[in-house]
């Protein structure tokens, strides 16, 4: 689990965030939740090693909705 934040600023179509902060409200997340998921998915795929990355098996903060 991570220590410490640190900021990251996105530059989005408004009508994208909207839509995708609609779409996280409505599966009780918040978008940095989200993005945070994404981001450790995109580095996974790619094979990216990272010093608080979880040894622990399966995704812990976004589940995909049945």
């Amino acid at each position: 689990m991570e220590n410490k934040t640190a900021r990251l600023t996105v530059l989005v179509d408004p009508i994208k965030k909207k839509a995708f902060e609609e779409l996280c409200f409505s599966q009780d997340l918040t978008p940095s939740q989200v993005i945070r998921q994404l981001m450790r998915d995109y580095m996974e795929r790619f094979g990216v090693d990272y010093s608080t990355k979880s040894n622990v098996g399966g995704k812990s903060e976004v589940r995909n909705p049945v």
